[in-house]
Formats: C-alpha cells, sequence, structure tokens
C-alpha cells in the first residue's frame, strides 16, 4: 500500500469516529439500538445519521435563520456530489461518502429529504396531503437508506425487496409521527411549527396513535426478511418506539405540550436485550 492510501485510509478512521460521535451526543435510543447491528452496518448507519442530523441541525436553529436556505443548499449539493469525490475536509461528509458509494443511494432519495428539511425553514402548518410528502421526504426515504444499507452483498428477490420497501417506509413514517408527539412543546414553542393542529387534543392524539400503530404493524410483518446483520438492532428501535408510543397513550395531549416523553434508560437496555434474543428465534 502507498503512503498515500496509508494516510487516506486513516483519514477514512477518523472521519467515521467523527460520524459515531453524532448519533452519540444526539440520540441515546438510536445509538443503543445501533450496537446490535454488525459491525460494517453500525458504521454505515453511523454515517448516514451523522448527515442526516446536520441537515437536522441547519433547519432546527443551530445557524442563524437568514443564512440557514443558502447553508441548506450548499449543504445538498455537497451531499449529492459527496460519493464521486475520494477525499473531503468536512469528516462527516468524508464518512457519509464512504457509504453512499457503498450502498449506492439514489439521488432521489436525498433530494426528497432535502426538500422536507427546506420546509422547515418556511412552512409552519400543514394540510394532510403536505404532512403525508413532508413524512416522506424526512422520515420514509430515510428508511429506504438505512435498508440499502442492509441490504448491501445481501441476495434478496424483487418481492422481499419491495416487500422490506414497505415495512421500512412504514417504520420510518412511525418514528417520525412518534417525534412529532413527543416533540410538540419544541415545535410550536421555541421553533413555530405545527405538524398537527394546534388545538390538540385527546382525540386528536388517540387517532395518532392508531396511525402510529398501524405503521409500526406494517413494519413488523417483515422484520423476518432482514439480514440477521440488521435485524437486532431494527427489532430493538422498533420496540424501542413502541414503548414510547404506549407512554405517549397514557399521557393526556395538553401534558405532551408542556413535556418530552421519553423511555428510562434501564428500560431502554432492557427492550434492547428482549430485541437481540427475539431476533435471533426469528426466520429469515
Amino acid at each position: 500500500m502507498s503512503a498515500h492510501n496509508d494516510f487516506l485510509a486513516r483519514y477514512d478512521a477518523m472521519s467515521v469516529r467523527a460520524a459515531h460521535q453524532v448519533i452519540l451526543h444526539y440520540s441515546t435510543s438510536f445509538s443503543l439500538a445501533s450496537r446490535l447491528l454488525s459491525r460494517r452496518v453500525r458504521t454505515d448507519i453511523h454515517n448516514l445519521y451523522a448527515m442526516v442530523r446536520i441537515a437536522d441541525e441547519i433547519v432546527d436553529g443551530a445557524a442563524a435563520r437568514d443564512a440557514a436556505p443558502s447553508l441548506l443548499d450548499d449543504y445538498q449539493a455537497q451531499v449529492l456530489a459527496a460519493p464521486a469525490v475520494r477525499f473531503h475536509t468536512d469528516p462527516v461528509l468524508h464518512a457519509y461518502a464512504i457509504t453512499a458509494r457503498r450502498c449506492q443511494f439514489p439521488d432521489e432519495h436525498i433530494k426528497a429529504f432535502f426538500s422536507s428539511m427546506r420546509r422547515d425553514l418556511h412552512q409552519t402548518t400543514y394540510t394532510e396531503g403536505e404532512l403525508d410528502e413532508y413524512v416522506y421526504g424526512s422520515a420514509e426515504v430515510i428508511g429506504l437508506l438505512c435498508l440499502a444499507v442492509f441490504l448491501v452483498d445481501e441476495p434478496v428477490t424483487a418481492t422481499q425487496r419491495a416487500e422490506m420497501e414497505a415495512g421500512a417506509c412504514s417504520l420510518g413514517a412511525a418514528f417520525q409521527k412518534i417525534n412529532f408527539l413527543r416533540d410538540l412543546q419544541e415545535d410550536s414553542g421555541v421553533l413555530g411549527r405545527a405538524y398537527y393542529p394546534q388545538d390538540f387534543t385527546d382525540d386528536d392524539k388517540h387517532a395518532c396513535v392508531a396511525e402510529i400503530r398501524r405503521d409500526l404493524a406494517a413494519a413488523r410483518t417483515v422484520m423476518g426478511l432482514l439480514p440477521a446483520s440488521a435485524r437486532a438492532g431494527v427489532l430493538a428501535a422498533t420496540d424501542l418506539f413502541s414503548r414510547l408510543t404506549d407512554q405517549i397513550e397514557d399521557t393526556p395531549a395538553e401534558e405532551l405540550t408542556t413535556r418530552r416523553i421519553s423511555v428510562p434508560q434501564h428500560i431502554k437496555v432492557a427492550i434492547a436485550a428482549k430485541a437481540l434474543a427475539t431476533s435471533q428465534r426469528m426466520k429469515k
């Protein structure tokens, strides 16, 4: 191996570690679930998550509001171009590019994601149809990108892939809707957004929970098709968010606007352990 390749390999490793720090900092639930993924899959998921998180931060207030639109446009262009470039001065973008090349992420999924992020810069309320479009770009395509990670070098039929893609979209949508309900206080009081009606009632909440449960159930029907390298991690994340759904259902709508629901760490660990045991009994 040439000296150049030695240096590049070392830079690759540093960049991957940098991306890993992003998920550790921002999401204890996904970080815990990702520990149950195989090493290669976990690395690629962390690299993808880090890119997505930075886009989120641009629109959620880390960037100055007047600078956010141009920053988001620039970042989208960088992300779309990243796979064709072997070295990036930004370690997170460098790590993302490694994964995007290996997993062959479709440009249309990336564009759909950034389209939803762009809505957060100017749109404050949503019709039902607009919310469906937002959820597709902000969450369902992320599920599809994760599935692309899981299926690298995995032999699957076209029918199996289609079934798993539908499940990935359902799971992504469920996760997003749960986060909408968890973040009612911040979205409305801090960011000035209302994905759900501002006079959110218990009836509205029950309807949302029923929808989430349908999405989760649809995702579970295809979980046995996932490769063993990914199954336990996906099941753990699903079970963690199912627990959040139960807690949301037991919480009055008015209370959801004043505090963020969370699962205690010891319960998260127990859920992850149970998911690992369950996944080992599942047959593909």
